[in-house]
């Protein structure tokens, strides 16, 4: 049943049940709410409001005898009453000019800080997809051997800075072969992905199979073995587990290795970071709606950061359902547009 159904004391209600609750983490009972001079109501009135939102599936009660908690569908209702609320101030904004500063050229370090700022002022867990150096628009490539089998690959991006990426690949390549495949991709290339380079480079190989057949081959072969790298391997930077572990207690701890063994392997995380990672704003995803079970008791704040071209990753906190929406909504949104910020300047 959608929303629509609630009329504005029924909202008042439901939206100080959630903010209670997440606060104090204790059944909110109708007292509670008549004490706190939400409505000019009876708490007669307000336990009929109260009844409602149970039936309504916004509720919850634990025990016969005890107040309402919200359900995951009332915690929905709260937040997205939250998602157009007014930004950080300006004291905040601030602080995160000062904390998400960056030498040139060092991506790396920017998304560390980022993470960091994250979890620091959200007392949860900060995360930070990083960007695939095969999927952003370079400036210039480098391709530098540094073992029988083993290339670096130096970008530097359209917003100059610097990424590098070490890739095992089967063809064997000596440096001068390397220096002639990143001065035609350097010449013919520029403003493009690596991804675009090989699929071209798939495109055009039957018409120069006299020539150059075999450059081109071992070229696509370094390209394809950097894509599926990237795609094996993770690319989270998280910070602040001891938070999370705080958060959730001990009680929870059998639960908490199955998590971060889950962040080990992080290949579901990444997932399901990557099918938000073009958001226009601030996303929320309240227990079960994230589709990965180990984190089915926790909710995830997110959204995007780029230059001025291109959307780069998604960050980011994860913590319990009861984290402080009203803060962690716009800590992402502010930081995410300040490491934008940040990232376009460097152009």
């Amino acid at each position: 049943m959608k929303n629509l159904v609630l009329r504005e004391k029924d909202k008042l209600v439901m939206s100080a049940i959630a903010e209670n609750y997440l606060k104090i983490g204790k059944p909110i009972s109708s007292g509670f709410i008549y004490q706190k001079r939400i409505l000019a109501d009876s708490p007669a009135t307000i336990r009929n409001i109260m009844s409602k939102l149970e039936d309504l599936g916004f509720l919850s009660q634990p025990h016969a005898s005890s107040g309402r908690v919200p359900t995951d569908k009332g915690l929905r209702f709260y937040v997205n009453s939250l998602l157009e609320e007014a930004p950080l101030s300006l004291d905040q904004m601030n602080l995160f000019s000062r904390e998400l500063s960056v030498k040139k050229g060092d991506l790396k370090s920017l998304l560390h800080q980022a993470s960091r700022v994250l979890a620091e002022h959200s007392d949860s867990l900060g995360f930070v997809l990083s960007p695939r150096i095969s999927k952003i628009n370079l400036h210039h490539v480098r391709f530098i051997k540094i073992a029988e089998n083993k290339v670096m690959i130096i970008l530097l991006t359209s917003f100059n800075m610097v990424l590098t990426e070490v890739v095992a690949s089967d063809a064997y390549f000596d440096q001068l072969e390397l220096d002639q495949a990143s001065h035609y991709i350097n010449q013919n290339f520029h403003g493009k992905n690596l991804l675009s380079v090989r699929d071209y480079l798939l495109g055009e190989l039957p018409k120069y199979q006299s020539r150059f057949e075999s450059a081109f081959k071992k070229l696509i072969t370094l390209l394809r073995a950097s894509i599926f790298q990237e795609e094996e391997e993770s690319q989270i930077i998280l910070q602040g587990t001891a938070q999370l572990i705080d958060k959730f207690g001990m009680s929870h701890i059998d639960q908490l290795k199955s998590l971060f063994q889950n962040f080990e392997e992080k290949a579901n995380l990444a997932k399901l970071l990557s099918d938000f990672i073009a958001l226009d704003r601030v996303k929320v995803l309240i227990g079960s709606e994230s589709n990965v079970p180990l984190i089915s008791d926790c909710s995830l704040v997110l959204s995007h950061y780029g230059d001025k071209l291109q959307v780069l990753g998604s960050l980011g906190i994860i913590g319990p359902k009861r984290i402080p929406y009203k803060k962690i909504i716009p800590l992402v949104d502010n930081v995410a547009r300040k490491l934008s910020q940040t990232i376009s300047q460097n152009q």
